[in-house]
């Protein structure tokens, strides 16, 4: 990476650590932005290491994505995120007034809810349906009764009678109060009890359909950073931020494999160095899970490449500084393009070790065993440790996602 880019990547960081968590929206290009910040919140989970909670909910997903067979005035906007190491939070307003709720946002699941650490409260806005609802995650579970409700996301981003399932009863979210969910909208049937094929509409698919973006897409921004709770990125309702990106975003059609093509997923070869790992196949992008989990037997020819030797403690491989020294970059062919993770971006921020029960002076590699072997529709998880180096868009509209590469793609970061 040239010294020019290093620099623009480093002051992009500087901003972005200046942020507040709190501060107000702030319009650019008809951007509407709020800021976001990283936190760490593994313990209380149930799961004993990091890679065995991202393991819990992949299987998670693969078993419900199997059970589930005029004048334009939109106006692309963005609400930044909170990483909690496993996803990301936003702070989204629910109810006219609006009650203010910490929500986990989740490409890999699409029902908003609340209820699972502050209270709904109802308002005048608030429409009880009189259905219930209920929606097992990797990480936990939620069932109560759905309301319609009014939604904001930021003030030019308000959506009238949003479904919100309100938790009487939750499991596995302690530290936040539901999730806003962002997945392809087909994933919410089989969630309203008394109406298993249903489907309810997404605040990405009310924000359309209510002219308030220009187009059913969803842009994501992440930074590799080094320090917990700081402002790190982006999430754009409508369109893709420009300022985030560097080159073109290149798109691909989702999947035709089963049970991937029910999320974001894509068809991808995976290389270490000049070494196959993983044939041709299909798998999702997810911005809920931590770690790039691989198909148990490319992971066991990653490990063999590499060295690593795995630690009970994090649940991850573990590699001396001479192993980490001497990695090559791991290579994801998707479409025509390939989206590279360089020896850096392969391992954990070293000053982050602490957060994962890790060692301070530890060296450990964010590519993980996703514990079935590869053949079975869903073979890769590209989570926030891969869309940290990478601008990702999730086009509803046209069934496609996006990537481009990044001023942090390559920076020397961990």
């Amino acid at each position: 990476m040239s010294p020019t880019r290093s620099l623009l990547s480093l002051l992009l960081i500087a901003v972005s650590l200046g942020s507040s968590v709190t501060a107000s929206p702030t319009p650019r290009d008809s951007k509407a932005t709020l800021a976001f910040a990283r936190s760490f919140n593994l313990s209380g989970t149930g799961f004993q290491n990091i890679a065995d909670a991202d393991r819990a909910r992949a299987q998670a997903l693969i078993s419900s994505a199997r059970v589930k067979g005029g004048q334009n005035k939109r106006a692309v906007s963005s609400i930044l995120v909170t990483n909690t190491a496993v996803t990301y939070t936003a702070n989204v307003g629910v109810g006219t007034p609006p009650t203010e709720y910490t929500l986990l946002i989740d490409t890999g699941s699409s029902n908003t809810w609340v209820g699972s650490r502050k209270s709904y409260v109802k308002t005048s806005s608030s429409t009880d349906t009189g259905q219930a609802i209920s929606v097992s995650y990797g990480s936990g579970n939620f069932s109560g009764e759905e309301f319609t409700d009014t939604v904001t996301l930021s003030p030019s981003l308000v959506i009238k009678k949003q479904s919100i399932g309100v938790a009487s009863t939750s499991e596995g979210f302690t530290t936040v109060d539901g999730i806003i969910g962002v997945g392809p909208t087909d994933l919410t049937l089989n969630t309203l009890t008394s109406d298993p094929n249903q489907e309810i509409p997404t605040v990405t698919d009310n924000l359309f359909a209510q002219g308030k973006i220009p187009a059913a897409v969803l842009g994501i921004s992440y930074a590799p950073i080094i320090i917990a709770n700081v402002t790190n990125g982006e999430l754009t309702f409508g369109g893709t931020d420009p300022f985030r990106h560097v080159g073109e975003i290149t798109y691909v059609p989702i999947t035709s494999t089963s049970p991937a093509s029910r999320f974001w997923g894509v068809d991808l070869a995976i290389s270490y160095g000049s070494t196959t790992i993983l044939s041709s196949t299909a798998g999702i992008v997810d911005t809920g899970t931590t770690l790039v989990l691989i198909a148990s037997d490319a992971f066991s020819k990653y490990q063999a490449a590499t060295g690593g030797v795995l630690d009970s403690a994090t649940g991850l491989l573990k590699v001396t500084s001479a192993q980490y020294h001497a990695l090559k970059p791991v290579n994801f062919q998707i479409g025509s393009n390939t989206y590279t993770l360089t020896p850096n971006a392969q391992i954990w921020p070293r000053m982050l070790n602490s957060v994962i029960g890790g060692t301070t002076d530890g060296i450990y590699l964010i590519i993980g065993n996703l514990g079935t072997p590869s053949g079975q529709g869903l073979d890769f998880i590209n989570g926030y440790t891969f869309l940290e180096r990478f601008y990702s868009v999730f086009d509803t509209t046209h069934k496609r996602v996006g990537l481009a590469c990044t001023l942090e793609t390559d920076i020397i970061t961990n």
